[in-house]
């Protein structure tokens, strides 16, 4: 995971990308992904750079915790690192 140089905090766009990938690797959960957050597959793509659009990846992952617990298992993050860059990128 991409991490600033002065600190052990992981970058919140490198994370909210990985989680976004992390959910899009099991076809139920990229599913499911689309059909609660109205966002496309299109919209997806063309909002990679986008805080907005990860923020809302990220608030996906919040609302439901076991998914949040196992993204932050699979990127090797505590789960409150998911919240944080959460709030980082909602700024």
């Amino acid at each position: 995971m991409l991490r600033d140089r002065t600190t052990s905090v992981p970058d919140p766009q490198a994370l909210a990308l990985g989680a976004l990938g992390w959910l899009l690797a099991d076809v139920a959960r990229a599913e499911r992904l689309l059909s609660l957050t109205g966002l496309t597959p299109e919209a997806l793509r063309a909002g990679l750079g986008d805080p907005a659009m990860l923020t809302a990846v990220l608030d996906f992952l919040c609302a439901h915790e076991p998914d949040l617990i196992a993204a932050a298992d699979a990127l090797g993050v505590a789960p409150d690192a998911l919240v944080c860059a959460r709030e980082v990128l909602a700024r």
